[in-house]
């Protein structure tokens, strides 16, 4: 499910370290608590996150490196499992916030202890042998779970009427001035991963794509354009909108993007780092792939396609980028050079308008951890880009990210195309 280049054990051993460290540091600045609430069924505990990944670890690494295996708690296995049918039975996912036992203490301890067998693992020759490959996807794989731990304790503490704060700092001021159009011939290209780096299997095999002339705008839609869109009747008016996403938008009355809330005529954002009136020149987040859709047919534009996403983010120059390691925790007024792709990676997660579909020619990997990303590709939309919960690191050209149409949770945004200057 993923490929990676060759590994040294002791970059290995520090690399493991640094990533598992990480997640003890997110999950240190909420209470025993606070990591026990499951505020939705799309969302998870931040101590189960916490044990999932570590499950992970067990499981496929050391499972089959230790010559005398046993888990570090029988019942681990059915409580910390994900969707891994062929593992055995799991808990209900949306049960997982009735899990008041173990606790966030003794999930650390479990961690400790998976964390001390992995280190002598990794020190062995004969068991890196086995295991190199499945620890490289494992650390990509917790990365994924930091974001969505920091994506979930979000919805928690908005559900607070306290409104408490988790961290990070206010966006610098900023001001994204006008869209810009940046133009593509198309033609024949290639999409996918290519190189020696990792990559899960779902960015494989590279192959061809035939595109049309198209337009990125350079930067992603702003919250006083969202305001403009909602001002205009957007959120009331049934010809902008896939039938789909009416029934969503009229069955659940939304009004705004998620985390909105209106006070005496004035909307107020709420952040991991507060609640604070929306600031206008900041991208608009938190909108679903309806809400996008419906917001670019309001301006007579469309999302793109990921193999233009891809096709253009391949040609642009890697820059700073808004992801996790600024500590922001939130989406930054689009900046940089004229004539550029502004916010390519980090601010927001960048919806398209591809299903998310096995490329030509990809085959699942066999045994169970060939679920991790096949299974999936039915019902979910793809995303581009990353967002500024997303580790570095993380975030590449080639990586699709995917989610359900109507979901709101994850930090997503949007960024307009067309077919070219008419």
């Amino acid at each position: 499910m993923g490929t990676h280049g060759e590994t040294r054990p002791d970059a290995l051993g520090r690399r493991y370290d640094e990533v598992r460290s990480y997640t003890e540091r997110l999950a240190a600045k909420l209470s025993p608590e606070d990591q026990t609430v499951q505020s939705m069924p799309d969302t998870s505990p931040t101590k189960w996150h916490r044990a999932h990944v570590t499950w992970f670890f067990e499981t496929f690494a050391l499972a089959p490196a230790e010559r005398d295996f046993a888990p570090y708690q029988d019942d681990y296995w059915f409580l910390f499992n994900s969707y891994y049918e062929a593992v055995g039975p799991r808990h209900a996912r949306p049960m997982r916030g009735v899990i008041s036992r173990p606790g966030a203490d003794e999930v650390g301890r479990y961690r400790a202890v998976v964390d001390k067998r992995m280190r002598e693992a990794l020190a062995d020759e004969e068991a890196l042998a086995k295991t190199a490959g499945i620890v490289e996807i494992g650390l990509h794989h917790e990365q994924q779970h930091q974001e969505l731990l920091l994506m979930d304790i979000k919805h928690v503490l908005s559900l607070n009427p306290l409104r408490p704060v988790y961290d990070g700092v206010r966006p610098p001021r900023g001001a994204p001035g006008g869209v810009g159009w940046k133009e593509y011939e198309g033609g024949l290209v290639e999409i996918g991963h290519e190189g020696d780096g990792f990559a899960f299997d779902n960015e494989l095999p590279r192959h061809r794509q035939w595109l049309e002339p198209y337009r990125l705008a350079d930067r992603l839609v702003t919250n006083g354009e969202w305001q403009e869109f909602m001002a205009d009747g957007g959120y009331r008016r049934p010809e902008l909108w896939l039938s789909d996403g009416w029934a969503h938008v009229t069955g659940e009355g939304r009004r705004g993007p998620l985390y909105w809330t209106e006070v005496d005529g004035t909307w107020y954002e709420h952040t991991l780092h507060g609640t604070f009136p929306v600031d206008p020149d900041l991208p608009v987040c938190h909108v679903s792939h309806y809400e996008a859709n419906a917001y670019a047919s309001w301006a007579g534009k469309r999302l793109p396609t990921e193999a233009e996403w891809e096709h253009a983010a391949s040609l642009e120059p890697v820059g700073p980028a808004n992801l996790a390691d600024t500590e922001s925790f939130h989406p930054h007024a689009a900046s940089g050079p004229d004539g550029s792709l502004r916010q390519l990676f980090g601010d927001c997660w960048e919806w398209t308008t591809s299903a998310y579909l096995p490329y030509p020619g990809f085959r699942a990997a066999e045994g169970a951890i060939g679920e991790y990303n096949g299974k999936f590709m039915s019902g979910q939309m793809v995303l581009r880009g990353g967002c500024a919960l997303t580790p570095p690191g993380h975030a590449r050209a080639s990586y699709r990210n995917f989610f359900p149409a109507g979901a709101r949770w994850p930090m997503t945004g949007v960024r307009l195309a067309d077919g070219g200057a008419s």
